[in-house]
């Protein structure tokens, strides 16, 4: 089913407009259930090794496609992408957790948290800060780096107030976001096996996800 998941995008791409929409929306919520019932099977398995994750329904993590165009100067109806974010709570968790993204030529996995709230932001930075050779030891774990390379997202150009100018990895603190990413092409989700590599790669995220989900829960 992801190979029409894909060619559905495509063409969405090329006619992102209202009426070419409708005259495929019964195309797209059959497209739309496929995606969510693999996303709960993913959520299935990712229980398997990361608990708090049981009982999550893939409908409270996926995203929609509608777009809000208000205060957007970009005025395409329509995201370009199907995604949904896996974690306690759902798409909208502040949680650090598995988030699928589809898209034609700009298919990916990612983990962890992205755009954290202020207040979050610097209880993350602070336990990265104080307990920093354990985190720097998950990112640069080699199985986790081959998959993983770096941090994603936006950094500051200066430190961060309250923390040293010369502070050891302060690269890492300079960072808005604290998530990882792995770009996969169309063709990786369009073997058979697919979903077992998918569940692989997101092992691999659950130390991470762990050390900032403990900040989290203890801020």
């Amino acid at each position: 089913m992801n190979d029409q998941i894909f060619q559905f995008l495509h063409e969405l791409r090329q006619n992102n407009n209202r009426n070419w929409f409708q005259a495929n929306k019964a195309r797209f919520d059959i497209l739309r259930q496929a995606f969510t019932n693999e996303v709960q099977q993913l959520i299935d398995r990712i229980a398997l090794f990361d608990p708090e994750i049981a009982g999550t329904e893939a409908r409270n993590c996926l995203f929609r496609i509608y777009r809000d165009i208000r205060f957007s100067p970009n005025k395409l109806p329509y995201k370009q992408h199907f995604a949904a974010y896996i974690a306690r709570g759902g798409k909208n968790s502040e949680r650090g957790g598995y988030y699928l993204h589809l898209e034609p030529d700009n298919s990916l996995l990612s983990g962890g948290i992205w755009c954290p709230s202020p207040g979050l932001l610097k209880c993350l930075r602070k336990d990265i800060y104080d307990n920093m050779a354990e985190f720097v030891g998950i990112l640069e774990n080699p199985a986790f780096k081959a998959v993983y390379p770096s941090l994603d997202g936006e950094m500051l150009k200066r430190m961060p107030a309250g923390f040293p100018a010369d502070a050891e990895h302060g690269d890492i603190l300079r960072h808005k976001d604290f998530c990882v990413y792995t770009p996969k092409p169309d063709s990786f989700f369009l073997q058979e096996d697919w979903m077992d590599k998918a569940v692989a790669d997101f092992q691999l995220l659950r130390p991470f996800n762990r050390f900032l989900n403990y900040t989290v829960d203890n801020r």
